[in-house]
């Protein structure tokens, strides 16, 4: 009897630390999987005075600083993001949405490689008034952001 109690026991406990082995094997999978998910959005100040790795991926978010924009051969496009207080080059290759244009809101989502942005996503506003909430923060923080009229149908 004395016997099959320490079995049962024993038996529990493995149960127990197969189980645990598991969950932090589920766990670290996961995290590994998401790794490459997680985009932070970073103002072009926050870029400029603390600039990410070297491809790593990452959102840029500002305006389209009027006067930089660029146009290359077929699908290429390079101007700058700007929050009023920095300005971080951008390059990209492939259609644009229809409401980019200097001055307007923009988040560019790509990699820093020699101190250029060089982006494979961009995110233009979808009406003539929307701004993601981040860009219109660091806006307000560079002291740049102007709110639209309360009149124009605006959020």
């Amino acid at each position: 009897m004395a016997g099959l109690k320490n079995l049962r026991k024993r038996r529990r406990v493995q149960i127990i630390v197969a189980a645990f082995v598991a969950l932090a094997l589920a766990t670290g999978l996961i995290g590994y999987a998401m790794k490459d998910g997680i985009n932070f959005f970073r103002s072009p100040s926050e870029v400029v005075a603390a600039p990410p790795p070297e491809g790593e991926v990452f959102r840029i978010g500002g305006l389209v600083e009027p006067g930089s924009l660029v146009r290359g051969e077929g699908t290429q496009i390079r101007f700058s993001v700007t929050d009023g207080g920095a300005s971080v080059p951008v390059t990209y290759d492939g259609i644009l949405p229809d409401l980019f244009g200097e001055g307007e809101g923009v988040v560019a989502q790509g990699r820093l490689v020699n101190g250029t942005v060089q982006a494979f996503e961009i995110l233009a506003k979808h009406d003539e008034t929307y701004m993601p909430r981040e860009v219109i923060d660091a806006l307000k923080e560079q002291g740049v952001y102007v709110a639209p009229d309360a009149g124009d149908g605006g959020s």
